[in-house]
Parts: structure tokens; sequence; C-alpha cells
């Protein structure tokens, strides 16, 4: 342990409990890797708070210590984004334990939660009310809202809802200084000058560290229709969305995935299914949604498919008969993930570009990979409506994934993003800079735009002792103790 490290544990001993002081390796080891297992690193300490004034604690101290701490609350990041340093020199600090629903209040629409609320948790909550948070996604069932707000989370029903920084109404923050941000009022007009909330939304834990959300709800869904499409082309799935978003407000999703996704998810997933018989090249998954007291849009679902058969759109389609086939259609898109993990090494991007050119970049840039580098294959998913693409190129067969990770995906990853900035997109839709996508932010993203980062993170964190490594790192020489 790092003798700022060792003493921050001391000072700690009279400000917390004995249990939230770990040190202890076993305990600590399964935080200190990321869930794609490509980051692993090494955190002598891990700090467990069970309230805002520990952490008001903590922070001071490590602060007046030189300690560097990385906020972790699910650790479910897909950018290395809360993997402690390698080096040994920061400790973990844990928000699970900040894990209370504060209030929930159905006639306000808007629930205040914890920074440690598990997002399935905050789910049944806002169901048992008669409400919703309308954010999903597939590690629902371990990612906290804290860890969601600093990640500007997407998911599938960004298309309707937007991410989550249009769904936070409000944040409290500890700052790098120890003082605390209470921004938890959800005021819809507020002009005392920069606002605050939305800074440190997507911030990734570099510039406060997220306590606590007053997160916006929506009416609980009344009726729902959830129908899997067969279709020849990204641009005939668009032709279909285009068909659904003139005439059925209710469209919360739009998936698209190609067929060796869906093939994957049913060579992983025991007992999995096809949910249309055919062979076809790509595939579409859709929601359309009716509050209480609405028509169910079933009917209107079963209508713009048979107009999108009759003009091509769609060359099958079936409409789940059940909430649970509803809930194994939504099985199979969410276990994609997984499934295409545990086919081999791949180079995963999860990238955006403009709506409208997305059906084109998933065809041409796959094709471009594949031919700048022989052996692999390349393919994309997502979701169609926001432009957001999950492009992954695989490894050839054969390919020694130590060797692919450490040799080849920098030069892959390289060539995609100069695809993407090209095609006037970003390197990161939802899933943030982290430490993953660093380097190449530094190397595609605008001076003025580095300059802005550079210039907030110094006036919040000089000393860099948040979240260290991620996101945004200062120019050297910039940073002091």
């Amino acid at each position: 342990m790092t003798p700022a490290l060792s003493r921050l544990a001391d000072r700690l001993a009279a400000h917390l409990p004995a249990a939230a002081i770990v040190t202890d390796r076993e305990t600590i080891a399964p935080w200190e890797t990321d869930w794609r297992r490509r980051y692993h690193g090494h955190a002598p300490l891990m700090l467990a708070p069970r309230d805002v004034a520990q952490v008001r604690a903590i922070v001071a101290l490590a602060r007046e210590e030189g300690a560097p701490l990385v906020p972790q609350g699910g650790n479910s990041s897909m950018v290395g984004g809360a993997t402690p340093p390698a080096d040994g020199s920061a400790a973990i600090l844990s928000l699970r334990a900040l894990n209370r629903i504060r209030s929930l209040d159905p006639a306000a629409g808007l629930a205040v939660a914890e920074a440690g609320v598990i997002l399935a948790t905050l789910h049944d909550a806002a169901l048992a009310q008669g409400r919703r948070f309308p954010l999903s996604l597939g590690a629902k069932g371990s990612a906290t809202i804290g860890g969601l707000v600093s990640t500007n989370a997407g998911g599938v029903q960004v298309l309707r809802f937007g991410t989550m920084r249009g769904l936070v109404a409000g944040v409290e923050a500890v700052l790098p200084d120890g003082s605390l941000y209470d921004g938890l009022s959800a005021l819809r007009k507020d002009n005392r000058g920069y606002d605050l909330t939305q800074l440190l939304i997507g911030a990734e834990g570099t510039l406060g560290i997220v306590t606590a959300a007053t997160l916006r709800l929506v009416p609980a869904v009344g009726a729902r229709t959830v129908a899997w499409a067969g279709v020849a082309s990204p641009d005939a799935a668009m032709a279909l969305l285009h068909r659904f978003q003139a005439r059925a407000p209710g469209l919360e999703s739009f998936e698209l995935l190609p067929s060796e996704s869906l093939d994957a998810v049913l060579r992983y997933l025991p007992g999995a299914r096809a949910p249309v018989a055919g062979a076809y090249p790509w595939h579409v998954l859709l929601e359309v949604t009716a509050a209480p007291g609405e028509a169910d849009p079933h009917a209107l679902v079963e209508q713009l498919l048979a107009d999108g058969f009759a003009a091509g759109e769609a060359a099958d389609a079936t409409i789940a008969a059940s909430e649970a086939q509803a809930g194994a259609f939504w099985r199979l898109r969410e276990s994609i993930s997984d499934a295409e993990r545990a086919t081999g090494p791949a180079a995963q991007h999860d990238i955006s570009v403009p709506p409208a050119t997305m059906p084109r970049f998933m065809i041409e840039a796959a094709a471009a990979c594949e031919a700048r580098f022989p052996g692999t294959h390349a393919s994309g998913f997502g979701h169609l409506g926001d432009g957001n693409v999950h492009f992954h190129v695989r490894a050839a067969p054969g390919t020694d994934p130590a060797h692919w990770y450490a040799e080849q995906v920098p030069v892959v990853s390289r060539f995609v993003h100069d695809l993407v900035v090209a095609a006037g997109g970003s390197i990161s839709a939802e899933h943030g800079i982290g430490q993953m996508k660093l380097r190449e932010l530094e190397r595609l993203a605008s001076p003025a735009r580095l300059a802005a980062l550079r210039a907030i993170k110094q006036a919040f964190d000089p000393g860099e002792l948040f979240n260290p490594g991620k996101l945004v790192t200062l120019a050297p020489g910039h940073a002091t103790q």
C-alpha cells in the first residue's frame, strides 16, 4: 500500500466503521477487473461508505493525503471506466452501500435514488407505484444509478425517452474538495449560470462523486406489443422505422441486428429459438407501448407490419403472443454481448453516426474493415433510430487472444474510429470513454474540445485524484497536488 493510502486508511478509522475499510485481498479482487476482463487493476484499499457524510469524509481526507479514488458502482463499465490503476496507487470507492430510494412521488413523476441503487430495483419500486423509469439495458440487474448517471447511459428506449441525461432532473455529488453539491431539486427553470448537474452527468466520476439523483418517471405501461421482423437490409429496416415513427407515437425501441448476431445467441442461450422461421440477413426487434387507458397498440403494429410487407420493407414478422414470449424476444437482444464474447476475441466499438447514414455505414464500414484486415469478420448491431452502432471486428480463426488484444485491436480500433469521424460520428455513443478510448479521444477530438475538457478538469480536480486515467488527463505539467 502506498504511503498516501496507508495514511488515509489510518485517518478514516475515526470516521468509518471497520467494515467499511477493506484491505482483504479476496474481498477486493473481484472488483479490480472490468466486466469484459480486458483491464486488470490493483487496489490495496477499498472504501465502502454507507452515507453521504462518510463519502465527504473520505474525499476530504483523500485530498489532504493526495490519495486517488476510483468510484465504482456495479462495475459494469464496458470501457474500463471503473477499474483501478494497475500500480496500486488508488483506492476503490464503492458506492454500493448507498442503496436507498429516498423518495418516490408518483404524482410528480420523480424519484430520488442513491448512487448504489441497482437499476432493476428502481424499476420494481416505480412499477409498484404505477410508474416506471424508462431506461433499460442488459446489465439492469447489476448497473447502479450512480454509474448510469456518470456515464450518461443509453439503452434500448433512447428512441423515445433519450439517454440518462434527459432523465435526470437533479444530482447530488461530493466534489473533489469534499464539499457537497446539492442539486436534487427538480427545477424546470434555473438560470443561475453553468448547469453543474449536466456537467456531472457523463463525467465518469472525474469531476464529482455522484451520491444521489432525482430521476424522471413516466406512466407504467398499460399495454405493449413486441414484434420481430426479418428484413433484407439496413435500408429496408430504416424504411420500416420511418413508417412506425410516422404512425406509432408509442414506439419505444427499434433494434437492428444481423443474422450472425442472432445465430451466436441461439448457440449460446440454452433453449433459445429464432422468432421467425426463415433465414434473413437482418432482423428487427421493435416495441410499441400504450399508457393505461390508451388503446392497445397490437392492431396498429399488425397493420404497420402488413403495410411494410406490401412495401417490401419486411420479409416476415411475428408478434409476441404473450408477455413470456415478448420477454424471450428481448432476452435474445440482451444476450448479444455475452454471446459474442463467447465466440472469440473481437475489437468491440460503441460508436454513433447520424441516424440517416447508419444503414450505409454498417455495410460500408464492415466491408472496409474486412478488406483492410484480411481474415477478420466485421458486423454491427444497435439502436437504429438514434444512430448507435455496436460495431465488432472479430479476429481471424486461430488468432491468439493475447496477441490480438495487445497488438491488433489498437490498430483495428484506430481504423474504425477514423471511419466514424469521417462519417461525422462519435467514437463513444453510450459507454463513455473510460481508459479504453482515452488516447483515441486525445487523437481525434478537436483542440477546442480537449482544451475545454482539460480546463474543466483542472478547475474541479487539479490533483487528478478522482478516477485518474479516465476520460481526460491534464496536459503534462498541469497536474498539481
